[in-house]
């Protein structure tokens, strides 16, 4: 990944201030535009707090790093000297929602006694800290304290872990509804994870990590004072681990240690950030984790191929009118592959069935894999396999060296529902050996991403999201609701893999859970929009390709769909009741929006069009979408940058165009 970016400034400003040693001192720091202001107060504690403008956005809330020698970093600081930062520069970002990202920022750095120091940033929209640690050897982490106190019982939206106890309540799958409810009503005997989102007064703050390696992710548990604050909980160290969950494809933990981690004594710790909006759509174009996370570490990009991905699993290889049985086998592989190429889907992927579940190299008698491959290379589609992480971690060499030499594009891994330092470094290790290997992945399984999709860019998608799989078994979910709540909160942490695509739509009363012949919550067009809303650089088609053959039109909107943009514009928004979003590939527009259960009017500014003339193709919900969730009308008009469009959604409504030069 390049830093210096053609045509643009690259300005580091570096003012060093050396004080006498002492303690209780006091610093200040401000965002680049002035509006943000971090105050640290060094004493028998360290505080931060956070002001935007006259909004007291974080209350004084204490850091620190206990070891497990007693010592704990940040109580009764002596600072030995500050350094201020001063950072402008752009770096790229090919395989992401916009082709480069800008990076400003104040940093300050409190060089302390003990070998230690706390970093902080200030950025325009957000806030961020982390310790860094220079000791011989490798330290044990006792535990992290790190708070986020409010002045007032603000309104929060927090997804909470399955009520587990002991050493496996920190076994999860990351997928939750948000319970939307004041600070002080936050569950108290159960773990919360991030991002969370809490509405301070006029303002929004999201609560995020980034550039977790080789260390615990940070779940939240209610804080005192009582009802106005979160502090930080983080999975103990596992030391004894069993095979079990579903289908025994997880890794269990029996016995956790006293300790969260054991480091090496020089390092630099994750960011703890809190990203601040006045405005809800800003939050759905966000770059906080992308500014955090570490650079990439991959020379070579260029084999790196996002896209689009025909998905077996969800519609149960339920396809109809062939002859021959379908399942999971090759003639139905080879079908699949035959609806790809002809929409132009880049990949299909071949999900649980296909090998043994506990090893990867022991491949089923219906599968014959070197022939679904082969034929997919005639067909000029990619071929991704299912594993669970258990398989994968048993044999990552034999199984990324065998398979990438077949010709296999990448892995889909799944079930690691874990995030304490073994599974976090684990996921490390085996982006590295992909990258190797020249694989892609997708991490489903998995906590929410921290900034490894820029680190491993070959790692392309991540769940950590109540994706539409869970439509087959949860008949009481407001999901629409949800659909238009997680571009703001844990869309802000990374791409997801939500997984759309679905052809049978419902309206809420007429929804039922169904296995082989599953339906989506909403409309048509709220399907469609998010291939537009929802960031993943490898997108599944979640529906089958009798289904889609039957719906070409629909199909042949999301065919012509990238999964990468140059630019994204966040048009309009509002948290858990609507969204509006705008992205750019190459001389293309794409523009989606979703909406909750109630239908809504919306005007959709086109002043990012630039200059000329364009032609605008647009599904939106059809006159009795509020009945019949399937109908939309598509339509193609001649647009401006000088026009807005209204548009009408219905109950669970979308909106979605591609707009494109006039010829």
């Amino acid at each position: 990944m390049k830093y210096n970016y053609p045509g643009l400034l690259l300005l580091l400003l570096l003012t060093v201030s050396v004080v006498a040693a002492q303690k209780n001192k006091s610093f200040t720091l401000a965002s680049p535009d002035g509006k943000i202001i971090v105050n640290l107060e060094a004493g028998t504690k360290m505080n931060w707090s956070v002001k935007h403008g006259q909004d007291l956005i974080i209350a004084p809330s204490a850091i620190s790093l206990t070891l497990a020698s007693t010592e704990v970093l940040g109580d009764n600081a002596t600072v030995i000297s500050s350094k201020n930062t001063t950072v402008n520069t752009v770096f790229n970002t090919p395989l992401y929602k916009k082709k480069s990202v800008m990076d400003h920022y104040n940093q300050l750095a409190i060089n302390c006694k003990g070998d230690y120091s706390v970093i902080f940033r200030a950025y325009n929209d957000g806030v961020a800290y982390r310790f860094f640690t220079k000791k011989k050897g490798e330290i044990i982490i006792s535990s992290e304290e790190a708070n986020f106190n409010f002045d007032n019982d603000y309104k929060c939206f927090v997804p909470y872990v399955r009520d587990f106890r002991g050493p496996e309540q920190y076994i999860q799958s990351y997928e939750a509804l948000y319970t939307e409810a004041p600070v002080s009503k936050v569950y108290k005997d159960t773990l919360g994870f991030l991002p969370i989102l809490i509405e301070t007064g006029n303002k929004r703050a999201v609560i995020l990590e980034a550039d977790l390696e080789d260390y615990p992710g940070m779940f939240i548990s209610p804080n005192a004072p009582a009802g106005k604050g979160f502090k930080g909980v983080f999975a103990p160290y596992p030391l004894a681990e069993f095979q079990g969950g579903y289908n025994m494809l997880n890794t269990m933990v029996s016995k956790r240690a006293g300790y969260i981690a054991t480091v090496n004594g020089t390092r630099s710790f994750p960011w703890r950030a809190v990203v601040i909006s006045d405005n809800d759509a800003a939050l759905a174009n966000n770059d906080m984790v992308q500014k955090l996370a570490s650079p990439s570490r991959i020379a070579d990009e260029s084999w790196i191929k996002p896209g689009k991905v025909a998905w077996d699993w969800w519609n149960d290889w339920n396809i109809s009118h062939v002859d021959f049985k379908a399942g999971i086998n090759t003639e139905t592989y080879k079908y699949y592959i035959d609806f790809a190429s002809a929409n132009k889907v880049e990949y299909v992927v071949l999900d649980e069935g296909w090998s043994n579940n506990l090893d990867l190299m022991n491949v089923s008698g219906k599968i014959n894999l070197k022939e679904i491959i082969d034929y997919g290379k005639q067909k000029n589609v990619g071929v991704i396999l299912w594993a669970s992480w258990y398989a994968t971690d048993k044999k990552l060499d034999e199984a990324f060296s065998t398979y990438s030499s077949m010709g296999i594009k990448g892995f889909k891994i799944d079930f690691m529902d874990r995030d304490d330092q073994k599974m976090v470094a684990s996921l490390y290790v085996i982006s590295k050996k992909a990258a190797e290997y020249k694989l892609l992945l997708d991490y489903h399984g998995m906590y929410k991403p921290t900034g490894l999709q820029r680190t491993w860019p070959n790692v392309l998608n991540f769940e950590g999201v109540k994706g539409m799989e869970n439509v087959k078994w949860t008949p009481n979910d407001d999901v629409p609701r949800y659909d238009v709540t997680i571009p703001f909160i844990r869309m802000m942490a990374g791409p997801m893999d939500y997984t759309p695509g679905a052809m049978r739509n419902s309206t809420k009363a007429y929804f039922r859970p169904n296995n082989s012949l599953p339906m989506s919550q909403g409309t048509r067009c709220h399907q469609l929009a998010m291939y537009v809303v929802f960031e993943a650089p490898l997108q599944m088609l979640a529906d089958n390709p009798t289904a889609y053959m039957k719906e070409q039109e629909s199909t042949d909107f999301i065919a012509k769909m990238p999964t990468v943009f140059d630019e994204t514009v966040a048009l309009d928004g509002k948290v858990g009741e609507y969204i509006a979003l705008a992205r750019k590939k190459n001389n293309e527009w794409f523009v989606g929006a979703m909406s909750n259960w109630n239908e809504r009017d919306l005007v959709i500014d086109l002043s990012f069009l630039g200059e000329g003339k364009f032609e605008a193709e647009i599904f939106k919900d059809g006159m009795n979408a509020n009945k019949d969730a399937t109908d939309y009308k598509r339509q193609v008009i001649t647009v401006s940058s000088k026009d807005k469009i209204n548009i009408h959604l219905a109950n669970g409504g979308g909106w979605a165009a591609r707009i494109y030069p006039s010829k």
